[in-house]
């Protein structure tokens, strides 16, 4: 039998997958995605629309009746319904399968502490999977930009590192899967521009259309991606073959926008058996009912320049704190605009338009920043999207830049890391539970890092960091007080035998190796691949 060497096809076929950037973010992606997990959903929010998705398949009903006022409210026949979009619930409706079968194995029956095995299932899989098609099509998208490989996959490993999307892997929100579809929606609808195929702005709109279904506020990824097109259209010149595309993309995407909207009015219909109108309405007039001193405008009875001046300023929730790529890409705006081509002018011009769009309409929202998130995750997914080019711009234009403009952006790059990594290592509500004791406004961040070196050194009392709110919640108490990664969160509640334990550490450091030998690799990319790969 011959030997396998890198002269047979099996070895040259494993040689080619690891020269790959594809194949290679696609594996850092679900490495990075696996290794950040608590086994938990994250959120409140998650958890109730993965009862929801609980409900669509089982006896269950969506909302259980003791959550009642916190959490519901009435739909049809007086049933109790969730306030959610379907989209990120249907999303979740093969790991909740999956997840409640191996849960009912004997081997597993017995386990019914936390984290559950559904909520490891959910989060591992579903994470996983929005990571991996994230880096293939931000990498797609980016190449379709005319970058080069290299920095097309250094400016996706930026985003799944340098920005809040690191987060939102760790924490399963709607954000990366907002994300996901509306970056497809504009990978897909460039690519109509530049081919004609009727299948691309099939496929882009859908995208879009989805995204409807997850929440409605993503008519304004539609209307940016829909602005894209028209300036890339409008390149041409005003002419009769501009007219003639934009009648076709019109004749296309908006019948395929309306299908999903009428999806999610016949959902709509079936929790609250009205087309018109939105759940939005419903929790209004059930507030007023409780609590007749609410202003006639809520939830919308902020003043503008609040909601709107915060995201950008507060040490709390500001955008710029929380996402440093963002003060990179408004630096290149203002240096490199002229060299920028128009493809790529044409897309900052719809992204800072879409950051723009849910600033102004979240401004006046009752609570414009999202509550229990880092950072403010409303504005979040735009500012990713405006942000998305700031690295592979920066090094595209190296040479062209000040030497201090390439200097400063290494910087801000470094401490872009360093926020996303300081946020994985608790649960997300750590800080908005001290922040009772210590009052407003917190630099949010100074506080996330000194909570990491306290507890890393036991001094978490010691420093006044334990405060009354963090133990009136017996739950939460338990996990905001460990390190927010699975194997730390099993040994916290002590419910999982210690073998299952010290078998969870293992495999957690293993897939750290492994995570750190791709990135090795991806970074040493074009010694590998000469850029060839693409």
């Amino acid at each position: 039998m011959p030997q396998l060497n890198s002269s047979t096809p099996a070895a040259s076929t494993s040689s080619s997958r690891w020269s790959r950037p594809g194949f290679l973010l696609a594996l850092f992606a679900a490495l990075l995605a696996f290794v950040v997990q608590s086994g938990e959903i994250g959120t409140a929010d998650t958890m109730h629309r993965l009862q929801s998705t609980h409900a669509f398949w089982t006896s269950q009903p969506p909302v259980f009746p003791n959550e009642y006022p916190e959490f519901g409210i009435h739909g049809r026949n007086g049933t109790l319904q969730s306030w959610y979009g379907i989209g990120q619930s249907l999303l979740m409706l093969p790991a909740d399968l999956v997840g409640t079968g191996i849960a009912q194995l004997p081997l597993l029956r017995g386990y019914t502490d936390d984290p559950s095995i559904r909520n490891i299932v959910v989060s591992y899989s579903t994470s996983m999977l929005l990571a991996v098609l994230t880096a293939l099509l931000c990498f797609r998208f980016l190449v379709q930009l005319r970058f080069s490989p290299r920095q097309a996959m250094l400016g996706t490993l930026a985003l799944m590192l340098c920005t809040t999307h690191l987060h939102y892997t760790q924490n399963l929100m709607e954000n990366n899967y907002i994300f996901l579809l509306t970056l497809a929606g504009f990978s897909w609808q460039l690519a109509w521009v530049e081919s004609g195929r009727s299948r691309d702005l099939l496929m882009g709109s859908a995208a879009l259309g989805l995204n409807l279904l997850t929440r409605l506020t993503t008519g304004l990824d539609l209307l940016a991606c829909g602005l894209f097109v028209l300036l890339l259209l409008a390149q041409h010149g005003v002419t009769r073959g501009f007219f003639s595309r934009l009648s076709a993309y019109l004749s296309t995407a908006v019948p395929v926008y309306l299908f999903f909207g009428v999806l999610d009015r016949l959902y709509q219909f079936y929790r609250f058996g009205s087309f018109a109108g939105t759940y939005i309405g419903i929790v209004a007039r059930e507030a007023r009912q409780r609590d007749p001193g609410l202003p006639a405008a809520y939830p919308f009875e902020k003043p503008f320049h609040e909601g709107f001046f915060g995201p950008l300023f507060t040490p709390e929730k500001s955008i710029f704190l929380f996402d440093p790529l963002l003060i990179l890409m408004l630096v290149l705006v203002v240096f490199g605009w002229r060299r920028f081509d128009r493809t790529v002018r044409a897309y900052l011009v719809a992204g800072f338009a879409l950051l723009l769009g849910y600033m102004c309409f979240y401004a006046r929202y009752t609570v414009w920043s999202g509550d229990f998130a880092w950072g403010d995750r409303y504005v979040s997914t735009a500012v990713e999207l405006a942000s998305l080019l700031a690295v592979p711009l920066l090094l595209r234009y190296r040479a062209a830049f000040a030497g201090w403009i390439y200097r400063a952006g290494q910087a801000i790059v470094g401490a872009s890391f360093l926020v996303q990594l300081v946020s994985l290592a608790f649960w997300l509500p750590l800080e908005i539970y001290q922040m009772e004791t210590l009052g407003h406004p917190t630099f949010v961040i100074a506080l996330r890092m000194k909570n990491i070196a306290a507890f890393a050194l036991g001094k978490m009392q010691a420093l006044g960091l334990n405060t009354p709110a963090m133990a009136e919640d017996p739950w939460d108490y338990v996990h905001i007080t460990t390190w927010n990664f699975l194997p730390f969160l099993l040994r916290r509640v002590g419910a999982a035998p210690h073998w299952v334990v010290d078998c969870a550490f293992v495999v957690w450091i293993a897939a750290l190796a492994c995570l750190a030998i791709v990135l090795v690799r991806l970074l040493r990319f074009p010694a590998l691949g000469h850029e060839k790969a693409s």
